[in-house]
């Protein structure tokens, strides 16, 4: 019997690897549903390839290249709850959650709601609304797989032990582009300099977070929900070779490593798969050839988002929401000219020590202080 996905954030560089990986997987899913946030003409040829029930598309004014390029007729959800709307439509087992940034929220929220896999590429979810995602996903029974690099190797590291065997986890950075880079260099940063990711193939906004290392302040948050793990249990370690994707160690000093190539494919199709494990489209991985293996400690001085990461972990709250928001929109202004790259960290930082914090938030109150954070940013522009 066929099994049956939706993919949130389709378009994107995840959920056109998913498409990827489904298309491989022998026939043995229908993919029953497909979102995306703008890009119509592209979500449509998705679409005429995989035959979905409905297509939603959260920005109305790409809603009419959508329906311009569709060869039939599926369901059409548009506007702002297009993707819950979608959830609440089709039949489905697992839905991939691929939506940069918050935005995938609300039909997250709904799937695990309704007991489903949830295969999470979206870190933002969990560092927005970790404290409502978990316990509901437990009440449930929904299942969260990690589709993160660092946190699928976790997410199988883990299965070496018990959990209450765990003495620390891991997570490895990349580094980006700018990890030897002095202070003052990083000040005259370019978008097409941040945009030049040295080892991984991603989507802008994703690529600026690891040349931040923004990118493993919220994954730091990310594991300490996904794990049920202390901040203080969380180490990051700067990997250049992006080939331990992380590692756990356990009480008598063994630590588990899971090695690969850097493809995204690789903890997508294991996401969908678990507890079964099918050949993969990813190449296979040549130690020989890599030969060593190198590790450093991340420089905190240059790379400032770090601490807020631990920061938000240990205070929980609504500083998640903040953090993940702050961020999303420093990026946008990066992006278009409006601040440095430098400023970033730093008007994240200042969204963080003024905002409301309120220990035990609503959905409502995170949604809220996500809305302060953006108009918060895009007010100061400068610290």
């Amino acid at each position: 019997m066929q099994k049956q996905a939706i993919i949130l954030g389709s378009t994107g560089s995840i959920g056109c690897n998913a498409l990827d990986v489904l298309a491989g997987l022998n026939g043995e899913w229908n993919v029953m549903g497909l979102a995306a946030g703008s890009r119509g003409r592209e979500l449509g040829r998705q679409a005429n390839r995989f035959r979905p029930q409905a297509v939603a598309i959260a920005s109305a004014e790409p809603a009419s290249e959508l329906k311009g390029e569709l060869s039939y007729s599926p369901e059409v959800y548009t506007g702002p709850d297009a993707l819950l709307r979608l959830v609440d439509a089709v039949p489905f087992d697992t839905a991939v959650c691929a939506v940069v940034g918050a935005g995938g929220l609300a039909a997250t929220l709904r799937a695990a709601e309704l007991g489903r896999r949830i295969a999470l590429a979206s870190k933002e979810i969990l560092v927005v609304a970790g404290s409502l995602l978990m316990p509901l996903a437990r009440r449930t029974g929904a299942t969260i797989i990690p589709v993160d690099s660092e946190h699928s190797a976790i997410f199988q590291a883990l299965h070496a032990g018990r959990r209450s065997e765990v003495r620390k986890v891991y997570l490895t950075a990349s580094g980006g582009p700018f990890r030897t880079w002095s202070v003052g260099a990083m000040e005259a940063i370019t978008v097409e300099d941040a945009l030049r990711h040295p080892t991984w193939d991603m989507g802008p906004k994703i690529t600026i977070d690891s040349a931040t290392m923004m990118n493993k302040a919220l994954e730091i948050v990310e594991a300490c929900w996904l794990f049920d793990l202390r901040p203080d249990q969380i180490e990051v370690v700067v990997h250049p070779e992006s080939i331990i994707h992380s590692l756990v160690e356990f009480c008598d000093g063994s630590m588990i490593a899971q090695l690969g190539t850097p493809d995204m494919r690789t903890p997508i199709q294991y996401a969908l798969t678990y507890p079964a494990r099918q050949p993969c489209p990813s190449p296979p991985l040549d130690l020989v050839q890599i030969r060593e293996l190198k590790f450093h400690p991340p420089d905190r001085a240059r790379f400032p988002a770090l601490g807020l990461g631990y920061d938000v972990a240990r205070r929980g709250g609504t500083s998640g929401a903040v953090l993940n928001a702050a961020n999303e929109a420093a990026v946008d202004m990066f992006r278009e000219g409006a601040i440095a790259f430098l400023d970033i960290a730093r008007l994240t930082e200042k969204a963080l020590r003024e905002h409301e914090f309120k220990e035990s938030p609503t959905l409502d109150e995170l949604l809220a202080a996500d809305r302060w954070a953006r108009q918060e940013v895009t007010r100061c522009k400068v610290c």
